[in-house]
């Protein structure tokens, strides 16, 4: 990297995907990070009845789960840098895809892998190694620590990890962003180079032809994906979360129960939540653990045991250990502008703040 490189660089501003669901816009980044993922599983979902299904039942999850699995699979396929290559976003969001695409979710759980074949093309998706517990710097997510756990290292307590905001100010503009900088101190300086390596880099594939190989001045896809919504045409809800491949399976959740399941912001948030690791990790060793979902112990015991006869792997966590969840929402009512936030309980870590 040189001086001239710096001096040549700016910050792009580009037109966000938007999918209309039920009487809101979705509004996500483009197809170098996996937001357009968000916006598949929306139109895969389009197409059941969610009103009607109980947020804590097992249709309910199956459901969510297998679609989940069908669009992760077309990120792994089709996702990488526009400016580089020719990424089907048209046909991944259009009725006629998701249609043929919703005929998969069948009665039991999916432990394949099935990218589709938007306009006849024909996928390739890599799978990394196995999953193993890794103490190397740089290795995986860049996260210092568990929930509310500080990180010891040898110079002391380290602070850092991937956060989320949403703003609303007094005018009505949103701002809903997912920056990180735990790679600071888990990824080494590089001496040649004089700067660390972002853990960003390591969701390049080495293995050329991919939508998502290396090559000079591509974007990595980023996981890093926040989230915004119109709700009958007007800017309305900023929302979001840390979080890794699971921050657009959360913000889901989090969106679906408000509108289909009538929760405020906070039910929403608050409500149990559970995630699927079936696809190949974005971080090494791009590990895939089909047919897993992880759900908090909240869920009901009827409910774990019909996700198990359905051919789900489940792993149990602790009853507030799923999403890192944020959002505001910004709306005219007859009595007035009315402006809602709420933030995640879990870990003490989120906060909502008005004034």
């Amino acid at each position: 990297m040189t001086a001239d490189d710096l001096e040549r660089w700016e910050a792009p501003v580009e037109a966000p995907l938007s999918y209309d669901y039920c009487g809101y816009t979705v509004v996500k980044g483009g197809p170098w990070s996996q937001g357009p993922v968000l916006l598949q599983q929306l139109a895969l979902l389009q197409g059941f009845d969610l009103d009607e299904l109980d947020p804590m039942g097992p249709e309910f999850v199956h459901i969510v789960v297998e679609c989940a699995k069908l669009a992760f699979a077309d990120r792994e396929a089709w996702y990488g840098d526009p400016d580089f290559v020719e990424v089907p976003m048209r046909t991944l969001l259009s009725t006629a895809y998701n249609d043929a695409r919703r005929k998969l979710v069948g009665e039991g759980a999916s432990l394949d892998l099935r990218p589709g074949s938007p306009e006849g093309r024909v996928p390739r998706v890599l799978v990394g190694g196995l999953e193993a517990a890794f103490n190397e710097a740089g290795i995986g997510e860049p996260t210092l620590g568990g929930i509310g756990e500080p990180t010891v290292t040898e110079h002391g307590v380290v602070a850092g990890d991937t956060c989320h905001i949403d703003v609303i100010d007094r005018w009505g503009n949103m701002v809903s962003a997912t920056p990180s900088g735990g790679w600071l101190q888990s990824s080494p300086v590089i001496p040649e180079l004089g700067f660390c390596l972002g853990t960003r880099m390591q969701m390049f594939w080495l293995e050329e032809g991919l939508p998502a190989s290396l090559a000079p001045g591509r974007r990595p896809r980023s996981t890093l994906s926040p989230s915004m919504a119109l709700r009958d045409g007007n800017p309305y809800l900023a929302f979001g979360t840390p979080g890794g491949d699971q921050q657009d399976q959360w913000s889901a959740l989090m969106f679906l129960h408000h509108v289909h399941h009538g929760m405020n912001l906070q039910e929403a948030i608050d409500c149990p939540a559970f995630h699927t690791e079936h696809m190949p990790s974005s971080f090494y060793p791009r590990a895939a653990h089909p047919g897993i979902v992880a759900l908090e112990s909240r869920f009901p015991e009827a409910t774990r045991a019909a996700l198990a006869r359905r051919g789900h792997s489940l792993r149990v966590g602790d009853a507030w250990s799923e999403g890192r969840l944020s959002g505001c929402a910004r709306e005219e009512t007859p009595e007035g502008r009315i402006v809602k936030a709420a933030a995640n309980p879990r870990g003490m870590q989120g906060y909502a703040v008005g004034r």
